[in-house]
């Protein structure tokens, strides 16, 4: 089954900021990761946790290292949806750090649980 993939305004506006062939292989990789987004061995999503610069659990990363980015989204699994929050150039701290803003962000209006 293929999860509904959701990107908030932020994560589309990532999106527009990106070179064309970045923002390919980009999609590309997220709907791969949509067939099934939950961690190895089934899935390809990799578990975020909490640092002491984020806390992200629950969450999860999607890494394209060869072009130096990283996506992190979240899962709404009653309604089989992927929501994407931050795609970026692979600075963990500043990726993960604006990640928990958006979502604590969403948290704060009651549009994410």
């Amino acid at each position: 089954m293929k999860w509904t993939v959701e990107y908030i305004k932020e994560a589309q506006k990532d999106l527009r900021k990106l070179d064309q062939y970045s923002r390919k292989m980009i999609l590309k990789a997220i709907e791969k990761t949509a067939k099934n987004p939950f961690p190895h061995p089934e899935g390809y999503g990799k578990p975020l946790g909490n640092h002491a610069s984020s806390k992200l659990s629950g969450y999860y990363k999607i890494k394209l290292q060869n072009l130096g980015y990283r996506a992190v989204y979240g899962l709404v699994q009653e309604e089989s949806k992927m929501r994407v929050i931050i795609i970026a150039v692979r600075d963990d701290e500043l990726v993960y750090k604006e990640a928990e803003r958006r979502i604590r962000g969403f948290i704060e209006k009651g549009e994410m649980e």
